[in-house]
């Protein structure tokens, strides 16, 4: 892990924690943009090693920043969990990686993926202020959406980052 990888992956923890905190929350459960940007930091530098620092920092983040009550503990059991359940359909999916639409569908997968584990944390150890249908409703579809939205738009941008600074990542070397 070089230092032009950390700081891409403190840049992106930074531009999600500023969204995730203006985000407004619907129903007692904001829609997590942070995850837009994990999983961003996740396709542009797609090493272990990145993964596990980004989602660890991610679920701190995220913590500090809900709008959730007691949600502290389970976004620090969702990010880790979500991050390497993506990484490895991310691995998996090798000849599609590269494509927009193939980063979207994962985003929207894990999206869906981080939103059950969060809020199945949530039940069990701090208990839900609503249903988990509304509290999913409300939260978690509305983030699939956001979230995949915003990865069309922010990857392709990227993408051309990447390449013109000569930025070595494995996800954009490898076409």
């Amino acid at each position: 892990m070089n230092t032009k990888n950390l700081v891409i992956l403190a840049l992106l923890a930074g531009i999600g924690v500023v969204l995730h905190t203006v985000m407004p929350s619907f129903f007692g459960i904001k829609p997590d943009m942070m995850l837009a940007m994990m999983f961003l930091g996740i396709v542009l530098i797609p090493e272990i090693k990145s993964v596990l620092l980004l989602a660890i920092v991610t679920g701190v983040l995220s913590g500090l920043t809900t709008g959730f009550p007691g949600g502290q503990i389970p976004n620090m059991i969702d990010k880790p969990i979500t991050a390497l359940v993506f990484f490895g359909l991310f691995l998996i999916l090798n000849k599609y990686r590269n494509s927009v639409i193939s980063v979207a569908v994962l985003t929207a997968v894990g999206t869906l993926i981080s939103g059950t584990v969060f809020l199945t944390a949530a039940y069990l150890i701090v208990g839900l202020p609503s249903s988990f249908a509304v509290l999913f409703a409300a939260g978690v579809l509305p983030a699939i959406a956001i979230n995949a939205a915003v990865m069309v738009i922010v990857y392709p941008i990227a993408q051309s980052i990447f390449k013109r600074t000569k930025i070595s990542s494995a996800s954009v070397i490898q076409k």
